[in-house]
């Protein structure tokens, strides 16, 4: 695992402390930002799964549908994903409809499905990896990073 550049974690501090903020809100710690290749944050979102009412309003998901409504393309696909939680495989598949040719993760999706133990929460054992590789253009992943950071975030929400 390559190390992170300083805006790189940053940002995906930036991303936990979103995660936080859902969890204190009342839905699942996840969170999750869009960034310049410089390290602008052009958009940013948390989870929204319990106060929304809606399973699909995972972080990841509604930071894609926010920013495909309001940057332009180019600003898509030049972007950086920084998100808290290695992504699903629905919001995987959003991610690479958007075009946005990057994600840095910081939690995986193992040790997440490892933490959330024999939960009632459904879980696909999918990487992201495995999600984007079936397609093309390529999307580069890298993570996880700052995984005790992360896991920090889901300490007793799963119990």
């Amino acid at each position: 695992m390559s190390a992170l550049a300083p805006h790189d974690e940053r940002l995906l501090l930036a991303a936990i402390d979103l995660a936080q903020q859902a969890r204190d809100h009342g839905n699942h710690p996840f969170g999750a930002l869009l960034a310049t290749t410089s390290g602008d944050v052009l958009c940013e979102a948390e989870n929204t799964v319990l106060t929304d009412r809606d399973v699909t309003r995972h972080a990841e998901l509604n930071l894609v549908s926010r920013a495909s409504r309001t940057l332009t393309p180019d600003q898509l696909t030049t972007a950086t994903l920084y998100t808290s939680t290695e992504p699903c495989a629905m919001c995987s598949g959003a991610i690479y409809w958007s075009r946005i040719p990057r994600i840095v993760y910081a939690f995986g999706s193992d040790e997440l499905a490892a933490l959330a133990g024999g939960g009632t929460e459904p879980t696909l054992h999918l990487s992201s990896r495995d999600v984007f590789a079936a397609g093309a253009p390529d999307v580069r992943v890298s993570g996880p990073h700052l995984g005790e950071r992360a896991r920090a975030v889901h300490e007793g929400f799963w119990d």
